[in-house]
């Protein structure tokens, strides 16, 4: 009981200063509010992306959970988008266990931009031993949109940063604002991000601070969110609450003895989804 004791004790001290080394382990040396200003920060500078197709049906590729230690799950995944002509892949967090040398061996296989587009969002593991600063020198911005135009109509895609387990006062005020400036304009509006919003089973990972929860919800139905996507979970899964369907997406790691990831499909008259195993 004792040597407990001292190790909590231990474990409190280190994480109470602010300048050891050990802090990055459990937390992000950013605050959300932090990492969404760095985000906006580069987001005003290199703007959004618009990926413009000419055809009316397209499909998304959806990963997460590859928590970098082998590659095979990530390599599959990337080759499956490019051979399946996907307009995009959303990497939807913790990519890695936020180690320096963890990301540089994920970018070694991350496909060139003119193979396949891609889109990464922090999860909680990508910040620890401050891998922020790594996530943001490989990637660039967490918190984001981007639109696909059609012939037919554009759809709107954005991307929150819930990898510390809250959106921040300020990345939430900037959601509403964009829900309510950019929904109307757009066929589609779909939202993804790493962190579950709720339990959808008791497996489920703990989700993101209930206040939080009740203003997303309420702006998914207000705003006619038409899917969310995250991951965290490690077990897919799936509900639908008043129009927006929610889905968990699957881990991807090498660990993995049923490795999938989640597709979906949007054609002029619906969006569906299915879970495909690698």
């Amino acid at each position: 009981m004792k040597i407990k004791i001292l190790l909590l004790c231990l474990l409190f001290s280190l994480l109470s200063c602010d300048d050891n080394e050990f802090r990055g382990f459990f937390t992000s040396y950013e605050d959300a509010n932090k990492r969404f200003e760095q985000s906006l920060n580069w987001n005003e500078q290199f703007g959004y992306s618009e990926l413009n197709l000419d055809k009316n049906t397209y499909a998304l590729h959806l990963m997460g959970d590859s928590h970098i230690g082998g590659i095979k799950g990530i390599d599959a995944f990337f080759k499956e988008a490019i051979d399946k002509e996907a307009t995009a892949a959303v990497l939807l967090g913790d990519l890695t266990s936020g180690r320096k040398d963890d990301y540089d061996f994920f970018a070694e296989h991350i496909p060139s931009k003119d193979l396949l587009m891609y889109y990464p969002i922090a999860g909680n593991h990508d910040l620890y031993y401050d891998g922020w600063k790594s996530f943001y020198s490989l990637f660039g911005s967490s918190s984001y949109y981007f639109v696909v135009n059609t012939p037919a109509a554009s759809d709107l895609f954005i991307c929150l940063d819930t990898g510390g387990g809250t959106l921040g006062d300020k990345q939430l005020k900037w959601f509403k604002k964009l829900l309510e400036a950019k929904r109307k304009d757009y066929r589609y509006c779909n939202v993804f991000t790493h962190n579950s919003l709720f339990r959808l089973d008791s497996k489920s990972n703990l989700p993101l601070i209930g206040e939080e929860v009740q203003v997303l919800l309420d702006l998914f139905i207000r705003h006619r969110v038409d899917v969310v996507a995250t991951g965290h979970d490690h077990k897919k899964n799936t509900a639908i609450l008043g129009n927006t369907t929610h889905i968990v997406v699957d881990d991807l790691k090498d660990d993995n003895k049923t490795p999938n990831y989640l597709k979906l499909n949007f054609t002029e008259e619906k969006i569906d989804y299915n879970f495909i195993n690698l």
